[in-house]
């Protein structure tokens, strides 16, 4: 039985005309009746009556065709799986992405993602970013929404947007008086960070900023989520120093200001170690779209978002 033969005996069982329905076949009407034979020699039954004047199903062609459409449907969805996972339409992606990004970047992405490929299923996990990059080399996950700079040898990089660093504050702290907030202003406050283990390479630049002008942070803890940090700022056991994506969500009672510390290539960034499926091809695309090469005119985009 071919897809052929099916098509043929649908399409003169709609029209109950040999003629137009070869015409429709686009096929000569001699081929359209050898097909009907074909599929009646088959399946041993007779599907049609026939003669000079009339053309009408069988008893048995009237049971066969709901049949024969259930076929031609299946077979049609079949072809369609199948090009759209050779376009990247279809599968699984495991991403995994850092938590500062749940207010802005995630959400768009995934949002775009689901418009444009229903059929992609998304397996997210909240993930510190030095932990994605070796599940990328463990080939654990496909993508990672990582804070950069991320070095890690053989999986690769690229930032979607800057962020500067900001300190956040109890609005009754001196220092909210101070639009902007020079590094000196920090000598002798006790400061929460985000342990180094969890950003390495934000860790490492920001003291280093310090250090460039002689000023010895206290670093009264550090965290592991820039939430914990914020809710422990907001207890007044310290101020917080972070990026400012991460402080798109402040506790009751915080507030933050801008610090005049230069971060060379710090931000958000996607990490991942191949594109050789269509489906990972495919996300790349949309963040390449939606997060075009100039990370600090994303950055103003990504700030406006999150006022």
């Amino acid at each position: 039985m071919e897809l052929k033969h099916l098509r043929a005996f649908a399409t003169l069982a709609e029209e109950l005309h040999f003629g137009r329905a070869a015409a429709r076949l686009h096929i000569v009407q001699p081929a359209l009746s050898a097909q009907i034979r074909a599929l009646e020699e088959d399946i041993g039954a007779l599907l049609f009556e026939r003669d000079r004047h009339r053309v009408e199903l069988t008893e048995e062609g009237a049971l066969f065709l709901p049949e024969a459409l259930a076929t031609l449907r299946q077979a049609a969805r079949a072809r369609e799986v199948l090009q759209q996972a050779a376009a990247g339409e279809v599968g699984v992606l495991r991403l995994a992405f850092v938590s500062s990004t749940l207010s802005h970047l995630l959400p768009r992405l995934v949002r775009t993602l689901e418009e444009r490929y229903p059929r992609i299923e998304l397996e997210l996990k909240d993930m510190p970013s030095l932990p994605q990059g070796r599940a990328l080399l463990d080939n654990a996950l496909d993508f990672g929404l990582v804070r950069l700079p991320l070095n890690v040898p053989g999986v690769l990089t690229r930032m979607l947007f800057e962020e500067s660093l900001v300190v956040a504050l109890r609005q009754d702290h001196p220092l909210c008086n101070q639009r902007r907030l020079q590094p000196r202003d920090l000598a002798e406050a006790r400061v929460l960070v985000l342990a180094r283990k969890f950003a390495p390479g934000l860790y490492d630049q920001m003291l280093a900023g310090f250090q460039r002008r002689k000023i010895t942070l206290t670093i009264a803890r550090e965290m592991g989520e820039f939430t914990t940090q914020l809710a422990l700022v907001a207890a007044g056991l310290g101020i917080g120093i972070l990026p400012s994506g991460a402080a798109s969500a402040l506790p009751a009672g915080v507030v933050t200001r801008p610090l005049n510390l230069a971060m060379s290539g710090a931000g958000i960034g996607v990490a991942w170690t191949g594109l050789e499926s269509p489906r990972k091809r495919a996300l790349m695309q949309v963040l390449d779209e939606l997060y075009p090469a100039d990370p600090k005119a994303n950055a103003a985009l990504t700030a406006a978002m999150v006022e």
